[in-house]
């Protein structure tokens, strides 16, 4: 017999929603507690390194505050950040909270990573419940409750199985990233060993390539704004994003028209590195693209190539950083981005480094485009399977499995 659909109100599936604490900020150590805040909660999926420390010893933690295997993370504050959706995937590894910017459901009578799912595929509605003026916008918790409608099976095994379909697509992001963690390691540790302190500074970074500020394109010249043309990059885009690769096959990056004779086309290979706060994201051009003025793009001399310019800026990245001038909006001018300081390499010695680099880096880039296929897929299919419009039994996953290094 088929089984039966139902729908409910959000507010009748949890037991319990609230806001965190309003943290005492120290430094990790015995008496911290690791709190999850609103840059935590990015990309619907946590980022435990952007935590910060509670001292609970000078302020006790409720229990219903501590952070739980399913529990489902909303940001509750800010523009552009309200209404921003994550979910506790396993028990975190110490004793983990939230702060006040950040609301906390739990499930009760359904599957929590089932309602996880759901609640994760409605982020564009709840973003739109946030109410205020600007720069004081607060989500309206009775609005989550009663607007987001909940559908799902009778059986709790069928709801299982649905979220298992999430899980395995994001377990498979995960290895994924991982592995590009991996090749991000072995990347720079081989330039740790090649390059790093050999010599003292006898060049510039204007010696290795070419500094190009970005611009703003005319905004009486809509055609300029199309979705046509080449990818046009703002630190906005890098900072909501952990791929290291840009332009290539990115539907989200906004696409600016060719014939805009003021925008400067930066090729690929291009190394990008925001210069206005916040300052230090760094990307590769994986295609030809444009950026705004929140940005000093590096175009690597042809005999340097774009993994030397890369892990330069990774490992310097907090120097150039420093060098920046403004107490509102910090900035790296063009001048002062191209006079920073370094070592020159040896050419032959940056020839190898490029051909043993580019495997590594084109490796990269296919596990990013892979995770962006994966994340469409997910973010497609899931919806469709939580309404009941595609069966489950119909569904199958199997051939998702990690080769990519096997040549490695």
């Amino acid at each position: 017999m088929a089984c039966e659909w139902h729908s409910a109100p959000l507010g009748e599936l949890i037991s319990y929603i609230g806001k965190g604490v309003a943290p005492k900020y120290i430094n990790d150590g015995p008496d911290a507690t690791m709190v999850l805040g609103q840059k935590c909660v990015r990309n619907q999926a946590l980022q435990y390194e952007q935590a910060r420390f509670h001292n609970s010893a000078e302020k006790a933690v409720n229990p219903d505050k501590e952070v739980r295997k399913g529990d489902i993370l909303v940001n509750a504050t800010g523009v552009g950040s309200a209404g921003r959706v994550a979910q506790v995937m396993a028990d975190p590894s110490r004793q983990c909270i939230t702060d006040g910017h950040v609301i906390t459901l739990r499930a009760k009578d359904i599957n929590p990573f089932y309602l996880g799912y759901f609640v994760k595929s409605k982020q564009n509605t709840i973003e739109l419940m946030a109410e205020g003026s600007t720069g004081q916008t607060e989500m309206n918790r009775q609005r989550l409750q009663n607007e987001i409608i909940v559908t799902f099976p009778e059986s709790k095994d069928l709801q299982k199985r649905i979220a298992e379909y999430g899980l395995a697509i994001d377990k498979k992001i995960a290895v994924n990233n991982q592995l590009n963690d991996y090749l991000e390691q072995c990347l720079l540790a081989r330039y740790d060993h090649l390059f790093r302190g050999a010599g003292t500074y006898n060049g510039t970074i204007s010696d290795i390539g070419d500094v190009v500020g970005g611009a703003t394109p005319s905004k009486k010249r809509p055609e300029y704004y199309c979705h046509e043309g080449i990818g046009w990059i703002t630190p906005k885009d890098l900072s909501n994003t952990t791929n290291k690769f840009v332009a290539h096959g990115a539907d989200d990056i906004t696409r600016v028209g060719f014939d805009s004779c003021s925008i400067k086309k930066l090729p690929a290979g291009t190394v990008l590195f925001s210069s206005r706060a916040p300052i230090g994201y760094i990307a590769i051009a994986s295609d030809e693209v444009t950026t705004n003025q929140g940005f000093k793009s590096i175009v690597p001399h042809k005999e340097i190539g774009t993994a030397f310019v890369y892990c330069f800026l990774v490992r310097n990245k907090d120097r150039i950083a420093d060098a920046g001038s403004g107490t509102t909006f910090p900035e790296v001018s063009g001048k002062t981005m191209a006079g920073i300081e370094l070592t020159l390499p040896n050419i032959n010695l940056c020839a190898k480094f490029e051909e043993w680099a580019s495997p590594l880096l084109e490796e990269q880039r296919h596990l990013e485009d892979e995770n962006r296929q994966l994340e469409d897929l997910r973010d497609t299919l899931l919806p469709k399977l939580m309404s009941g419009e595609i069966d489950v039994s119909k569904v199958d996953l199997t051939q998702l499995t990690n080769n990519h290094l096997a040549d490695y």
